[in-house]
């Protein structure tokens, strides 16, 4: 412990804080691979944050050290994952959403393909919109298609939370949640002017305008 608390001192004063919370939450072999885990991350240049709160989460929820320490490096690598496809200028809020629409079951190509429609912008609400629609029930291929679609059209990040709103509403009342998201990208296109002939959701391309 001293030795741990001797190289706990030399941390800068954010990563202490970090080491402090985790020691008083966790067992010792626990804190020590989780530990192992943010600096590893940290040394790679990810949010080290998000993976201690993950870690407490764990805690909170009286997981055991096996289910935390995997926790953490499951986020680790979805990080990871997250920034390889964002680019390395995403920010951790966008990093951690990200990560969210990965183990939500997007492809990295979404997220890469999500950026090029955002150059420049948050994709933050574009990417919680698309977990929180596989949240409810929508297939994953279709929320990530259906917040392209809508990208592609410009919209912005109030009407994407609107058009999340919308799809909830029509699930609640007993709609399948692939077709009520598909239905809604159609409702929106033509108000946007974006439909196709056909009436697919994202075959139109338009300059997005920013968030």
């Amino acid at each position: 412990m001293l030795a741990a608390l001797a190289c706990a001192l030399g941390m800068p004063a954010a990563v202490r804080a970090q080491a402090e919370r985790l020691g008083g939450r966790l067992d010792e072999p626990t804190r020590a691979a989780v530990a192992a885990l943010v600096d590893s991350a940290r040394a790679a240049g990810l949010p080290a944050t998000p993976l201690v709160n993950k870690a407490l989460e764990g805690a909170s929820k009286g997981a055991d050290g096996a289910r935390i320490t995997a926790a953490v490096r499951a986020l680790a690598g979805d990080l990871t994952r997250a920034r390889a496809a964002l680019g390395p200028t995403a920010s951790e809020p966008e990093l951690v959403a990200g990560a969210a629409a990965l183990r939500a079951g997007a492809a990295p190509a979404f997220l890469a393909r999500l950026r090029s429609e955002y150059p420049g912008a948050p994709v933050v609400v574009p990417l919680a919109v698309m977990a929180d629609l596989v949240a409810r029930g929508v297939p994953a291929d279709t929320a990530g298609r259906a917040v392209l679609a809508l990208a592609r059209a410009g919209v912005r990040d109030a009407e994407l939370v609107a058009f999340r709103q919308s799809v909830e509403r029509d699930i609640a009342l007993g709609a399948p949640a692939g077709a009520a998201a598909a239905v809604r990208v159609n409702a929106a296109e033509r108000d946007l002017g974006a439909t196709t002939p056909t009436g697919s959701p994202g075959a139109a391309a338009q300059p997005p305008r920013k968030p």
